[in-house]
């Protein structure tokens, strides 16, 4: 993230390379940085003759670079913008003669998103020498930071739960999770801090039937709690899908893993190495004492066991929630 922050800085500063290379796992990034650019560098006016925003499966190489050495038309400069450069993956190479020797009055963009040119190719050393960005996919902890400095930023913040509510509803998809935020920012005033109500008002994020609570019960070995959550989502399935469930709970159970196979650590040093915001650790301290690391790893099994028969593999004609209910019984009591 500070390398993006680095970049726009530059930007900013009409500071420009004459390549931008954006590539990685994850493309919100990638699109702040090329937004930026399309918006910013060029003037209205300046944008009909001089600017292009093409997409890899519907151009070629030698036309983009027709493209690219064109001169700009009463401005400084051109901006190309390449979205979806990946579908160029196979013929990607023939760019080299352009990258070894770009147009200074062009501004190249390529968005190369969930991959990356491969590091050992000629054009990847070349790409290099230009502006670079891999943008790299969070983990959850990362993912918690970047909420509370998005929020931060734009005059807001959130409460620890608001906030593992939704990555766990929403995982790490930043674009997701930033444009159920933008929502929030519409309809709340600066300087509210976010609750569990506000996610379940405006999101339609239950506060106390989600996958985040769902993973506390079992902790808890609260097995009525667990039914009632369970039981919500066979009667919502559509916003609580199996995938999103099993994904969450092995989670949890590893990170679980992780903390009672850690001794003589500090809390930020636990935090650290299971990948989950600290406030959470009394909760994990909490399960650790009712589950040893065998029934640990016993139950990250039976979520295996569980998505797989979500998924058909030796299920029958075995239901929703009868998969979720024999999870949590076995999980609890096995």
């Amino acid at each position: 993230m500070n390398e993006v922050e680095k970049i726009l800085a530059e930007l900013k500063n009409q500071n420009y390379s004459p390549i931008y290379y954006l590539c990685g796992e994850e493309p919100y990034f990638i699109d702040i940085i090329s937004n930026y650019i399309e918006q910013n560098v060029l003037s209205d006016d300046e944008k009909a003759f001089n600017q292009q925003v093409v997409y890899g499966k519907d151009i070629t190489i030698d036309t983009l670079i027709h493209y690219a050495r064109e001169y700009p038309m009463m401005a400084q400069r051109r901006v190309i913008i390449v979205k979806e450069a990946q579908e160029l993956s196979r013929t990607i190479g023939q760019l080299l003669p352009y990258v070894e020797k770009p147009s200074p009055s062009t501004i190249l963009v390529l968005c190369y998103k969930y991959g990356k040119i491969d590091g050992k190719t000629k054009l990847a050393k070349e790409l290099k020498k230009y502006t670079t960005l891999e943008s790299k996919k969070l983990y959850e902890s990362d993912t918690i930071k970047w909420i509370n400095s998005f929020l931060k930023e734009n005059g807001y913040s959130i409460n620890q739960v608001a906030c593992q509510l939704l990555v766990s509803f929403l995982g790490t998809d930043l674009s997701r999770i930033a444009n159920e935020l933008n929502k929030l920012k519409i309809i709340l005033k600066p300087g509210t801090e976010i609750t569990p109500t506000h996610i379940e008002e405006n999101i339609g994020i239950s506060k106390d039937f989600n996958v985040f609570e769902l993973q506390n019960a079992l902790g808890r070995k609260d097995l009525t709690k667990a039914m009632q959550i369970i039981k919500y989502f066979n009667e919502n399935q559509k916003d609580n899908p199996m995938p999103m469930i099993t994904e969450n709970l092995y989670r949890y159970f590893k990170s679980l893993f992780i903390f009672s196979s850690l001794t003589g650590r500090t809390d930020a040093e636990l935090a650290r190495e299971m990948g989950v915001n600290p406030y959470f650790l009394r909760d994990y301290k909490q399960a650790a004492t009712l589950y040893p690391l065998k029934k640990i790893s016993y139950c990250m099994e039976v979520i295996k066991q569980a998505d797989l028969k979500s998924k058909g593999v030796e299920s029958g004609s075995i239901s929703y929630y009868d998969i979720l209910k024999e999870m949590v019984i076995l999980v609890i009591s096995g």
